[in-house]
């Protein structure tokens, strides 16, 4: 266990000779135990600690915001050395010892060496940000319930296949637009191959352009074969931020809107995002702005007060799910490309499983991610930045999977062809272990680098399953272990701890729907979704699907809220029949008959007899 400090690491890099041998002079060694308080709140402190080895976690005790977590090298707390008072509380998530610096001898170096201090005073200015904007979140849910109506549509403007590329320069002129629909006519060979799409394509000022000047195409040329095909749309009457949502995943710049089958305007993200600044925290953009990790912490460590300022609006909680597995989505995006190189982006896929890839994340749970790697890439310095992308990812607030299920492991880093004969192994070698990984990774979803490569991977997991009978009953056997908390009366049955409505709803739900997914061949993650297709399908009953969808969306709300009431214990799964009110314990309760139900249809199913 290393006992003296690391000086090759900044901001120790930065110090004199002189200054490393009065710091070697006077660190000391503190050990702390998991659960331990490491500084209180409120508290003065004489020392500035460094992590050796563990994580520790900066939160508030008023709110129970987690601000931060620490663990190898890293350094806090620098605001109480300077303000004599400790802000915030810091535990010990694990066992944990630390490096102590005098704080006097702290000081004394801080402001004789103007390097050293620098390096700080960035941190320090970063940090107040964090705080200044964890209390602008109120205007948010003015705009997250903001409709699409014709005061925020643009009218659309058509013209036929024919029109010349001159004539449509003329028009986006004239009408002062960036962009017009364009009809295709019945022998455009694209529509033809898309006849459920409406046959209608976008041409932008940017396509216009490159039509013009790097195609060398004639004034005179029509339209038609230039415009883009199909058209991204949205329902008028929609959320505003559904929209944002829509062109931010498909990197585009504006959507068609539609009433019903009609296409009536237009609706571009410069609309949407000059309605959004009026409110206080643009996360979107934040996170597209950050330049540094201390950058990207700031939208990473607002959310939890943002999901309660939805909560406490009566936003429904499937829209919060959308909104945070979005900004989650787009901040471990980010993440990715701080610390991979762009050029080699196109060469691998970052995968997230678990409740990220299904998008039913709320709080930040586990790190559950993995890696794809395009055949024939020789990359030496993989492991070295995965492994920094989950200290990152940790830094932002993500906990690290106790299974070990991330990028940081080896065995979830491979090649294309690495990921085939493994999802073969999986789904022909019926053992548990073998059908939680096939669990795990039938719920991907590609979030950074080329998503293209992941879709022959779940192609191929589902192909395996499909017709897999001995596979698909072994796999859904976990859906059934668990049992559900009713008495032989039908009351629910109360515990001292609670009810664990992870164990005794969610997971039987998620977990059977999933196996029934990879029976149907069906590829979306999302559970919600899962079962509209399967009910579309005539897999499920249209009761049966409706109150699968009602009661986990009931499990998901309750959850949340008590896991926003249990500060301290943020991925607590137990909620307090106490803390219902009557109607909603008659709901847990039908809630938990229908999970019951379900597990005997899927006993019935899949032909188990325990």
């Amino acid at each position: 266990m290393p006992s003296e400090l690391n000086f090759s690491i900044a901001p120790f890099n930065l110090l004199t000779v002189k200054q490393k041998n009065l710091l070697a002079q006077h660190v000391d060694i503190i050990y702390f135990r998991s659960g331990d308080i490491i500084l209180h709140e409120g508290q003065s402190t004489e020392s500035l600690f460094i992590i050796i080895k563990g994580v520790a976690e900066e939160r508030s005790n008023d709110s129970g915001e987690v601000y931060a977590h620490y663990t190898n090298d890293d350094i806090f707390d620098v605001r109480s050395q300077l303000e004599q008072s400790v802000k915030h509380s810091y535990h010990a998530l694990e066992d944990t010892l630390c490096h102590l610096i005098p704080r006097d001898i702290f000081t004394s170096i801080y402001h004789d060496n103007k390097d050293f201090s620098a390096y700080f005073n960035s941190s320090l200015a970063t940090r107040k940000a964090l705080l200044t904007q964890a209390h602008q979140q109120q205007n948010l849910a003015e705009f997250i319930l903001t409709k699409i109506d014709n005061e925020t549509i643009q009218p659309s403007l058509v013209v036929d296949w024919n029109t010349s590329l001159k004539q449509v320069t003329h028009l986006l002129k004239e009408h002062n637009v960036d962009a017009l629909f364009v009809e295709l006519n019945q022998y455009d060979p694209r529509h033809k191959a898309n006849q459920h799409q409406l046959p209608i394509g976008i041409i932008t000022r940017t396509d216009l352009l490159h039509a013009l000047v790097l195609d060398n195409h004639q004034p005179n040329h029509p339209v038609g074969p230039i415009a883009t095909y199909p058209i991204v749309h949205i329902q008028k009457h929609d959320y505003l931020f559904n929209a944002m949502t829509l062109m931010t995943r498909r990197h585009i710049k504006r959507v068609a809107v539609l009433e019903k089958d009609q296409l009536i305007g237009m609706l571009d993200m410069t609309q949407v995002l000059s309605l959004f600044s009026t409110h206080s925290h643009v996360l979107t953009l934040r996170i597209a702005r950050a330049q540094s990790i201390d950058e990207l912490a700031i939208a990473a460590n607002s959310q939890t007060q943002l999901i309660e300022t939805l909560m406490n609006n009566g936003i429904r909680t499937r829209f919060i799910m959308e909104l945070i597995s979005t900004v989650n989505e787009q901040i471990i995006e980010k993440a990715f490309s701080l610390i991979v190189p762009k050029s080699l982006h196109d060469h691998c896929c970052l995968i997230v499983m678990g409740s990220e890839g299904r998008g039913e994340q709320i709080l930040k749970t586990d790190q559950d991610n993995a890696l794809i790697i395009k055949e024939g890439l020789e990359w030496h310095q993989c492991h070295e930045l995965m492994k920094k992308f989950t200290h990152t990812l940790l830094q932002l607030g993500y906990p690290l999977c106790k299974g070990n299920i991330m990028v940081s492991n080896a065995h979830w880093v491979k090649t294309e062809r690495e990921w085939q004969h493994y999802i073969t192994k999986l789904s022909t070698e019926y053992n548990g272990e073998n059908m939680m990984h096939l669990a795990i990774l039938s719920d991907a979803h590609a979030v950074a680098g080329n998503h293209q490569l992941l879709s022959p991977l779940k192609h191929l997991l589902t192909q395996k399953m499909q017709e897999n009978e001995l596979a698909l009953s072994i796999f859904v056997r976990p859906a059934l272990q668990f049992i559900v908390p009713l008495t032989l009366f039908g009351k629910v049955k109360k515990k001292k701890e609670g009810i664990d409505i992870k164990q005794g709803g969610i997971f039987p739900i998620v977990h059977g729907i999933r196996a029934l997914s990879l029976e149907q061949g069906i590829e979306k993650t999302n559970t919600f979704q899962r079962i509209e297709e399967l009910n579309q399908r005539n897999v499920l009953e249209h009761s049966t699907a409706d109150n699968l969808t009602e009661a986990l969306k009931l499990f998901f709300k309750w959850r949340l809220r008590h896991q926003l009431q249990e500060s301290r214990n943020r991925q607590s799964n137990y909620i307090h029949l106490e803390q219902l009110d009557r109607t909603e314990r008659d709901l847990l309760r039908h809630s938990l008959h229908v999970v019951k139900k379900f597990k005997e249809w899927l006993g019935y199913h899949y032909q188990i007899r325990d």
